[in-house]
């Protein structure tokens, strides 16, 4: 927290943020016991000046895509507003430019993790949109994490990262300052 100004939080874990603010999340992706977290994490940000920016609007449906990739109907409510029926699978447009416009503006962007199911091409648009602002962002970029380095390779924008690292929880240790083993075993040479 110590080192960013602004902080981006979308895909699955933005449900429980979402929740932590009050808000029904209907039947979308949520950690019940990372509440009181978020709302620690959210309170540490605002004491901080950090911006946290959390989804708007969200683009649901009845249900997750089976099979992943298969036609699914959707509709885009306000983040504040998922009917109980409903799961929350991506980001919405309004979400969309208020992420990239996020992005555009950074000197150094570190992403990991999608902001909906990339798999499926309904749902891949929030994903696609912060791809092509960290593409266009003048700016160095670092992704960080399977489905992340696997969404820039599909939708081809792997070219234009700064760097892309596949391993996404030590990606962010990496840039907390912690040792990893692997790394630490080379310096040894």
């Amino acid at each position: 927290m110590e080192k960013v100004d602004t902080l981006i939080i979308g895909g699955g874990m933005a449900y429980t943020f979402l929740a932590a603010k009050g808000y029904a999340v209907g039947k979308s992706l949520l950690d019940s016991e990372k509440i009181d977290y978020c709302k620690e994490m959210m309170a540490k940000a605002e004491a901080k000046g950090v911006k946290l920016l959390l989804p708007v609007d969200t683009v649901v449906a009845d249900s997750f895509p089976d099979p992943i990739d298969g036609p699914i109907e959707v509709a885009t409510v306000a983040a504040d507003a998922i009917p109980a029926d409903k799961e929350g699978l991506d980001i919405g447009e309004k979400t969309r430019e208020l992420f990239a416009e996020a992005v555009k503006a950074a000197k150094t962007v570190v992403w990991n993790g999608p902001m909906g199911v990339f798999e499926n091409p309904t749902l891949a648009k929030g994903t696609i949109a912060v791809a092509e602002a960290l593409a266009a962002a003048d700016a160095t970029t670092i992704v960080g994490g399977g489905d992340s380095a696997a969404a820039c390779e599909q939708l081809g924008f792997a070219d234009k990262i700064t760097h892309i690292s596949t391993g996404g929880g030590a990606s962010l240790e990496f840039l907390e300052g912690l040792e990893l083993p692997g790394i630490a075993c080379l310096q040894d040479k």
